[in-house]
Formats: structure tokens, C-alpha cells, sequence
């Protein structure tokens, strides 16, 4: 196979698209991410893709750029924007931030063996049963008020200095939907993050929407089609490998929801690898910024940093859970500068045919 053509590392600062999937209260180890990666003044971050809690941080991440200017004062707001999300999270109502009921919520708090019972199966079946227009007909969601204390979105529609591309799942259509940064408002954060099981379908222009993670779990091709890095950094919070086979109705549906969450990006990655196959073997025209693109991949992946979590957890606002979760991000992000930053800009880190972890 011939070798692809060999680039040089890049003087000045290093751009940078990033890939933010959704998880719930686990988009606090994004936010630690996002903490490190800020503190690389060689790094430039330009992009980001982004569905559910994912697409909380991006904004989050413009605001403080758009307000702070540039270099130095922009990242430093940003970390600040980001510290204030999640505090606010933490203060807006304990477990239910993040769409969780009472059963989930009792799961989380009590002894792991009751939500295997047949008897809490059996009220878990009930509470499934009823939909968010019967229980919560006033359509109350605390992530409203955070977003709107803590981000200015109409800075970031004015002077955003990052191109944002935000999923949604339009629920009429089942097509992906992606908001971009000049239309930004709370109301498209909260559509990206709608768990149709809680939240009532946010309705945008006349379209109702649901959890973008359901068909863009972070959506990759906006990236190829506009004049963006050709550097992605992925971060993924749904490990991709689990040791053990789930056996309990809780394990099982717990792992369901993670193969399902992470389907979509999958699909895409294969998708990429099949397009730099054919370039590699010259048989696609490699444009730059045209039709096919060399893209240069990198993951941070949950694979290990999040494992030992289950999925109750993503439903886990307490502020020391949320340091615990910013401190592994912190962590992972360190350990792939480490690892993989001197490939920014030169090749990929992650095996395209190997895929993750």
C-alpha cells in the first residue's frame, strides 16, 4: 500500500476540531478535559462537534472564548464558564438534572441488589409506562435556568471564534439536525439534550426534537465539509468495550444504552477509514478542503477512565462525584498530550482499522 505523503509538524499554534459526545452528569470528565486542554497555549481549538451534555460544554467553551478575546484571557474564561456550569448543575436539583426518575434515582442511592428484585423491576415496567406530557405536564426542566445563567448566547451568536455544529434528533423526520453557532440559543442545547423518556420533545420552528446522541453521537461530517482543522480530537463518554457480559435486567439495559449511544459513531469512523483506504491507495483525489479530506483522528475514549461507572451514574450530580469525574478527564487529556500530542497535525493517533479503544 503506498505510504501517505509525510507532513512536517506544524509551526505556531496547532488548530484543532473537537468531537464532544453526550452522557449526561459524565460530561464532567469532558469539562476536565477541556480544563487541560485550555491550559496548551500551542493549541488553538477552532471546532467542535457536539451532542447533549457535550454540546453544554461547547457552548460553554464559546462563551468564554467569545468574552475573554483572544489568547490568554478567552481560555481563561472559558475554564471559568465551565467551573460555573457545573456548579450550577450540581446546585439546580440533585439527580434529576440530567433526566432521571425516581426509580433511577432510588436505584442509584440504594443497595445495587434491589433494582434486580422482581418487585422493582416490576415499578420500573410502571414508571416506563407513563410519558413526560403526564408527569411532568408543565414541562419544568432545571437545565433552562442553568444555561441561561450561565451562558450568553448571544455573544456567542455575535462573535463566537469557534465554529459550533450541534445534533439534534428532529423526531417527525428521524433525520439528524445540526444548529450552528449563529442560531444558538438555550432552547437548541436543551433540544440536543432531550431524553424523550423525561423530557417533553423540544420544538424548534415547528419541529419537535429529541437527543441528538440518537443519530450523531457526536456528528464527525460537518467537520469534512467546512473550512475547519483537519485534526479531531474525539471524546467519548460510552466505553466501547466491557469486559464482562451483562446478565441482570439493569447490566443488560445498561450496556444496551451504550452500544446504542455509541452506533452512530462507529458508523462514521468506518466510514472515514473506507475514505482514507481509498486515498492511501489512490484511487480518491485528496482536495483539502474539498469532497474528500485526509482527516487527522484522535480519541480520548472512556474506555478505562470511565469504566468502573455505570449507567446510574450519569444521573449523579454531587459536586464530589463531579470533581472525581473533572479530575479523570484532567488526567486522560494529560496522559494523550503525553502520549499523542507531538501527532497533532502530522498523523493520526487512533488506528482507524483498529478502532477503539
Amino acid at each position: 500500500m503506498p505510504i501517505g505523503p509525510f507532513r512536517k509538524k506544524p509551526a505556531g499554534p496547532r488548530p484543532l476540531s473537537l468531537a464532544l459526545q453526550g452522557g449526561g452528569a459524565h460530561g464532567a470528565f469532558e469539562w476536565g478535559i477541556l480544563d487541560r486542554l485550555l491550559e496548551e497555549d500551542d493549541l488553538e481549538i477552532r471546532a467542535v462537534t457536539a451532542a447533549s451534555a457535550g454540546a453544554m460544554n461547547a457552548v460553554c467553551l464559546a462563551h468564554g472564548l467569545a468574552l475573554g478575546g483572544a489568547g490568554e484571557g478567552g481560555r481563561s474564561k472559558a475554564r471559568e464558564t465551565l467551573e460555573a456550569f457545573w456548579r450550577g448543575v450540581n446546585r439546580a436539583g440533585g439527580q434529576n438534572v440530567f433526566g432521571d426518575s425516581s426509580i433511577w434515582t432510588k436505584a442509584f442511592a440504594g443497595p445495587d441488589w434491589l433494582k434486580n428484585t422482581p418487585g422493582w423491576r416490576m415499578a420500573e415496567t410502571l414508571a416506563m409506562s407513563l410519558s413526560p406530557y403526564e408527569f411532568n405536564p408543565f414541562n419544568l426542566n432545571p437545565l433552562h435556568d442553568v444555561l441561561e445563567e450561565t451562558v450568553d448566547f448571544a455573544a456567542i451568536r455575535e462573535r463566537s471564534p469557534i465554529k459550533l455544529y450541534i445534533a439534534a434528533t428532529a423526531v417527525r423526520l428521524s433525520k439528524a439536525k445540526i444548529f450552528r453557532e449563529g442560531e444558538l440559543t438555550s432552547q437548541h442545547i436543551l433540544a440536543s439534550a432531550c431524553l424523550p423518556q423525561v423530557f417533553q420533545a423540544v420544538e424548534i420552528d415547528g419541529e419537535p426534537y429529541w437527543d441528538g446522541g440518537f443519530l450523531s453521537n457526536p456528528p464527525l461530517w460537518p467537520l469534512f465539509y467546512d473550512d475547519t482543522p483537519d485534526d479531531i480530537l474525539i471524546v467519548s463518554l460510552n466505553p466501547f468495550v466491557r469486559d464482562e457480559t451483562p446478565r441482570s435486567p439493569g447490566e443488560i439495559m445498561d450496556r444496551l444504552n451504550e452500544i446504542t449511544f455509541n452506533a452512530s459513531l462507529a458508523s462514521e469512523l468506518r466510514a472515514i477509514g473506507f475514505v482514507q483506504k481509498l486515498l492511501d491507495e489512490g484511487l480518491l483525489k485528496d482536495t483539502a478542503k474539498g469532497r474528500y479530506r485526509r482527516m487527522l483522528v484522535h480519541a480520548i475514549t472512556a474506555d478505562g477512565p470511565l469504566a468502573d461507572l455505570s449507567l446510574s451514574t450519569k444521573f449523579n450530580t454531587e459536586w464530589s462525584f463531579l470533581q472525581d469525574l473533572k479530575a479523570r478527564g484532567r488526567t486522560a487529556a494529560q496522559t494523550w498530550l503525553d502520549d499523542c500530542g507531538t501527532c497533532i497535525g502530522v498523523k493520526s493517533s487512533l488506528d482507524l482499522k483498529a478502532g477503539f479503544p
